[in-house]
């Protein structure tokens, strides 16, 4: 079986595989003082209430934009699984073409969101990730990665808007019933989600008069599903396009090492 992990700023994504089918997967959070033996400890539980051991996994991927977890990620594999993980980064086989001004820049989420969309559904595409940060990364019909752009994340929107703001509370993150909020909460919920609303089909939109043929919009991570139900540019949603992308560069790259 294959143990997918994808490190974001704020979580991380775990998923495990038999052949091309997900059997289960985790969101936990991202914290990045982890030990090996912790993430180890904590993979293992899991595993383990899903009826699984270490022993059932015989090879690792991992994506990362925490640099300073990569070692304890890294000392897990070989300490718990005795697996060397393949990791998302420059001289890995990915099959994408990079074609911006600077390749090594794209993050390795951004390039395993890619490969996996393209995979999936061909192009011309555009990718909406929802994470930390939101992302939006374009793909020609010919499978190159062109470039994206880079806004601030709901999560941290929310956040830098409760600290800054004396008399504004925490939130939870929901459709309101109306866009026109009566008390402050909703309010402040119907600013975050049809904002972020907004924002995603007024960049899509724009993105779009710069392909030559009409890109599938596609979107994923933690509010992908929330704002998708309200946007007029998104596709479709797939919330395990990360992991999916590490499954087929793992494949990739394991075929290409058999030769």
């Amino acid at each position: 079986m294959f143990l997918a992990i994808d490190v974001g700023n704020t979580h991380i994504m775990l998923g495990i595989y038999k052949d091309e089918d997900i059997l289960v997967y985790w969101r936990l959070p991202t914290r990045e003082d982890s030990t090996e033996d912790e993430l180890g400890m904590v993979v293992k539980n899991l595993l383990h209430n899903s009826r699984l051991g270490l022993k059932d996994i015989d090879s690792i991927a991992i994506s990362s934009v925490v640099p300073p977890l990569m070692y304890s990620l890294e000392r897990m594999a070989t300490k718990y699984f005795k697996v060397d993980p393949l990791i998302i980064g420059p001289g890995i086989k990915t099959g994408l073409n990079i074609v911006t001004d600077n390749p090594r820049e794209v993050g390795a989420d951004r390039i395993v969101n890619a490969v996996a969309a393209y995979h999936l559904y061909n192009g011309p595409l555009i990718i909406v990730d929802f994470g930390t940060a939101t992302t939006f990364c374009a793909i020609s019909e010919d499978g190159d990665y062109l470039g994206g752009v880079i806004a601030p994340g709901i999560g941290i929107s929310l956040e830098a808007l409760f600290e800054k703001a004396a008399k504004l509370p925490r939130v939870e993150i929901i459709r309101p019933e109306r866009v026109i909020g009566k008390d402050t909460v909703s309010s402040m919920q119907s600013g975050i989600v049809f904002g972020f609303v907004g924002q995603v089909d007024g960049i899509v939109r724009r993105m779009k008069g710069e392909f030559r043929l009409s890109p599938r919009v596609l979107a994923t991570g933690g509010f992908a599903s929330l704002i998708a139900r309200e946007s007029e540019t998104i596709n479709e949603v797939n919330t395990l396009l990360t992991l999916e992308g590490l499954r087929i560069i793992q494949n990739m790259n394991k075929r290409g090492a058999e030769k």
